[in-house]
């Protein structure tokens, strides 16, 4: 990646959201990104959604409305469409920041062996767009992520990876097989993080990138969430063990993680900005 704006993709899927859309796309189109490819999958709203779209459909790369079945196939026919070197998805309720597309495409352009990136500085809104919240994530790492403990709150800390801040590059993408699994109605983002992690190491940085919002019409249920994901990780029962059990020596471990991290590591991986060189660095370690 050899431009300082490399194509962004993102994908918004939509069902009568009207209310929230307009604010939705306004947060991505008002960053006035150079290199934007912005697809809306609308799945046949019967509100006023198909207006919205309308009004910005001269900014769009490709949008349609039209009967789904369901937010995971919306996903995966849009990102059908994209062609852009770094991916991601906004729920048409969910905003970004205004600093977020340029943030990620420093962050790519300056650290090729970034394959994923989260925030672990979550913001939730209102409907009203108000700020009520910013959570702390945990140090998100490969075994941490297998053993369940994204799934609700570490001591103090939030486990959870954002998904409305969540980018990733079409290659990683390609690797996991280019598709959300339709069969979920809840915890695809969850379902799609798994397969991410079969290739790649989630990387993280606190600069804050989105916000979730909070609302009466939410689609996520938190328990049934929760349950359907413990049911997806049942799938990586290997991935679940504790490197301790087999790598008693720490030190070892820790200069390994120079090279390819063995298959049941806990590795941290963050990017941090450095002023003085005016580009961003990345980090690694394993913890426990």
């Amino acid at each position: 990646m050899n431009t300082p704006h490399p194509k962004i993709s993102i994908v918004t899927p939509s069902f009568n959201q009207g209310r929230f859309l307009e604010t939705t796309i306004c947060s991505i189109l008002d960053q006035n990104y150079p290199n934007l490819e912005y697809i809306v999958m609308d799945g046949g709203s019967t509100d006023n959604s198909v207006e919205i779209l309308r009004k910005y459909e001269k900014h769009f790369a490709y949008w349609q409305s039209e009967k789904d079945r369901g937010q995971n196939h919306a996903l995966t026919e849009g990102f059908k469409h994209a062609t852009g070197e770094i991916f991601a998805y906004l729920n048409s309720d969910d905003i970004y920041l205004p600093w977020t597309l340029a943030t990620i495409a420093n962050i790519f352009t300056h650290t090729p062996n970034v394959e994923w990136l989260t925030s672990r500085t979550t913001l939730v809104i209102d409907a009203a767009n108000e700020p009520i919240m910013a959570n702390h994530a945990i140090a998100h790492t490969r075994r941490r992520f297998y053993k369940g403990m994204t799934l609700g709150n570490v001591k103090e800390s939030s486990g959870w990876i954002q998904q409305e801040a969540t980018f990733w590059r079409r290659g990683l993408w390609g690797k996991a097989g280019a598709r959300m699994e339709e069969s979920l109605y809840l915890a695809g983002d969850f379902e799609l993080w798994a397969r991410f992690y079969q290739h790649a190491e989630l990387v993280t940085t606190l600069v804050p990138l989105a916000a979730f919002r909070l609302h009466s019409s939410n689609k996520t249920q938190l328990n049934e969430y929760i349950r359907v994901a413990k049911t997806i990780l049942a799938r990586y029962p290997r991935e679940r063990q504790d490197p301790s059990r087999s790598l008693k020596n720490w030190k070892w471990l820790d200069r390994f993680a120079r090279g390819k991290p063995p298959p049941d590591g806990s590795r941290h991986c963050w990017v941090s900005y450095d002023p003085e060189q005016k580009t961003w660095q990345y980090h690694s370690i394993f913890i426990r």
